[in-house]
């Protein structure tokens, strides 16, 4: 089992650190090879995602990765900045499939800011596409309008587009996924007003017909949006776009009291995934200590189910993460009154203790 190791920026370094630190604690053995990525590949040979690194991604099994981003990179051109390096694994991996999980666990329901009867027992899949849409789709640039409200001004363009191809893969992935759930599948769309999504909305309902026990309803973005804190719970496995995808699961992952508690994994068709903590490099909390390696650690145990076919030992991590939650460690994104504050390293090595 080779795992290309990218920790990335900012905290990415300090999170992957103990991901890695509780995948060695376990009785399996893996080949762990690590490499820049984002800006401190960009720093080290003048690009976010190397050829080296690229090529290390594409022979591992599967990829354990941290984050990337920092202001300081801000201000270069968009292909070289940081973020490109994600898109880029996305792109040449073909990752299409974005499993988000936003589980409300039960010592954290009072960090929700949400009332905790809202989102006590809250398990919500998002399976974002994450291979088209407004993200990927060409034509894109800037240019002097030639036509419009103010021909003549400089204008930027972004083209969202979608397959029916597309459509049918990612629909398929969240069917099969809402068949070992709860069978309910919830397609989020802005068919009223977008072509893209009114060719979503009936693929997936084509789609439909080859999984009649999978009840289906299909809601507008808005209406996702305002229900997903309205009534989080009428939720159980959600479908959507690329940019769709990402607001909402970001705005998913607040429920459960702190971005840093949500893993996430991106799938190709032969199961290979990147697997990453849904927060970003945060590099004002960087080098001292304070983040939350949870995210990342569970990322990893998603690793081991997905794509390195080893569920008993995500199981096992999955309940050390418990463990150490119900003796009351936090680390400061989750701490309230009457717990234990800890650091990343204190939390990382909890978790291995809880191991067994």
């Amino acid at each position: 089992m080779k795992i290309a190791v990218l920790p990335g920026d900012g905290i990415g370094t300090e999170i992957v650190a103990e991901a890695v630190k509780v995948l060695n604690s376990l009785d399996l053995k893996f080949e762990m090879e690590e490499a820049p990525v984002g800006g401190a590949a960009y720093d080290a040979h003048g690009h976010p995602l190397p050829d080296s690194t690229l090529k290390l991604a594409q022979q591992a099994d599967a990829i354990l990765f941290g984050a990337v981003g920092d202001w300081k990179y801000d201000k270069l051109d968009r292909p070289l900045r940081p973020e490109q390096a994600i898109l880029g694994l996305r792109k040449h991996l073909g990752l299409f499939a974005n499993f988000r999980p936003a589980i409300c666990y039960e010592q954290l329901t009072h960090a929700s800011s949400l009332k905790p009867e809202l989102v006590a027992g809250l398990d919500i899949l998002i399976i974002r596409e994450l291979t088209g849409d407004i993200y990927f789709g060409q034509p894109r640039g800037r240019r002097v309008a030639p036509d419009g409200h103010f021909p003549g001004a400089e204008e930027a363009f972004d083209t969202m587009r979608y397959s029916r191809p597309e459509v049918e893969r990612i629909a398929r992935v969240a069917f099969e996924a809402a068949r070992k759930r709860s069978k309910r599948l919830t397609s989020v769309d802005k068919a009223n007003v977008l072509e893209t999504f009114q060719l979503w909305k009936d693929v997936v309902t084509e789609v439909h017909k080859d999984y009649p026990d999978v009840a289906l309803d299909h809601m507008y973005v808005d209406n996702a949006a305002m229900q997903l804190v309205k009534e989080p719970k009428r939720f159980d496995v959600v479908v959507t776009g690329n940019m769709f995808g990402d607001i909402l699961s970001d705005e998913a992952s607040m429920l459960t009291g702190s971005i840093g508690m949500l893993p996430s994994a991106s799938l190709n068709d032969k199961k290979q995934g990147l697997y990453e903590p849904s927060h970003g490099s945060a590099p004002d909390i960087a080098g001292k200590g304070v983040a939350n390696p949870l995210a990342t650690i569970l990322s990893a145990a998603m690793m081991l189910r997905f794509s390195l076919n080893k569920p008993e030992a995500a199981d096992r991590i999955e309940s050390a993460v418990k463990k150490v939650l119900a003796q009351g460690l936090r680390t400061p994104d989750i701490y309230s009154e009457g717990t234990t504050k800890v650091g990343t390293r204190e939390m990382g090595e909890a978790v291995v203790k809880a191991l067994g």
